[in-house]
This record gives structure tokens, sequence and C-alpha cells, in this order.
């Protein structure tokens, strides 16, 4: 999957080697998310890489810059449910030099295409923070539609968050 300014390959073993590791490690990579509440090794990474391609539940890419090759995060589509035609959608952009200039989006619209033209899924969701602003952002320009709350759903930090969730529709999506 190739867009304007990021690639999508299959993340590899060889990546855990990489930036990676330091990613899931780093508080403010991961204020927002389940990653970081413990430390994970580069062993652990390899197992979860091994293991993603082995089930047809999740499927896992490198988010990868054209210029350079640089593999700068990962998205995946997790949960995925073949009778439902449902998947999860789950980013995370781990070099800070990305963030706030447009590569989430453009790497989350590439996942979808994926999602409904290739693997023939019939809705996408994603589940955020209340407080990640940006993760809200791409759920939003992306087409995604709110679908809930669950309260206080999220504890990191000492604290509690709610997790907003959102979804799209095949017929709702337009690339």
């Amino acid at each position: 999957m190739i867009g304007k300014r990021v690639s999508l390959r299959v993340l590899e073993e060889g990546d855990v080697d990489g930036p990676y590791a330091l990613w899931l490690n780093d508080p403010e990579v991961c204020r927002f998310n389940s990653h970081a509440r413990f430390p994970v090794g580069k062993e652990e990474l390899k197992k979860y890489v091994r293991e993603a391609k082995q089930t047809s539940s999740m499927q896992v890419f490198a988010i990868v810059t054209k210029r350079g090759a640089t593999h700068i995060g990962n998205i995946s589509l997790q949960n995925i449910n073949y009778v439902d035609r449902s998947a999860e959608l789950a980013i995370i952009i781990g070099d800070k030099r990305y963030w706030g200039k447009g590569i989430g989006l453009e790497t989350w619209k590439l996942m979808m295409e994926y999602g409904f033209r290739v693997l023939n899924l019939h809705r996408l969701h994603c589940g955020c923070a209340k407080k990640n602003l940006g993760m809200k952002r791409i759920a939003q320009k992306s087409g995604m539609k709110p679908e809930g709350q669950r309260r206080d759903a999220f504890f990191k930090h000492g604290g509690y968050d709610d997790i907003l969730e959102f979804g799209i529709l095949e017929s709702e999506y337009l690339p």
C-alpha cells in the first residue's frame, strides 16, 4: 500500500531491532494507549510479530517513509471477524518527528482502503482515550462516526479516562 508520503509493508521481526521497541517504552509516545504500562523487551516484541503473522484475526503493518524508507510507526487491523466482516483499527506513530504532519490520517486512509477493498470488510471501528485529541481528529477526518463512550474504561498515569468509540460502514466510506 503506497500513499503520497508513506507506504505500508508487513511488520518484520527485524523491525524490532530498530526504534520500534523504544516507542513502546516511551511514556510520551504511549501516553494515550495501553503500551508503556510495563517495560517490553525485544524478545517479547519478536514473539508478537511472529504470532501476528500466524493469525488471521490480525494484520500488522510498518509505516515507512517513501523518502529514506524509515520505519516511523505501525498500523493494524485487529480482532478481524470474517463472519461479521468487521475489524478494529489501531495506529502508533512512534517517531515524534512525524507527529502533527498528517501522516497518521494518510496511513489511516490507506488501511481503510485495504480493509474495505482488499479484505471486503463491512465495518471498521476504533476506540481512543477521550484526551487523545490527535486520534479523535483522525477518526473524524477519515469519515468515522461517533458510536459511544465507555466511561472510566482506561486507567493510566494514576487516573481514569473514557474511551470514545468510532466506526464507519463500507457504504459510508469514500476513498
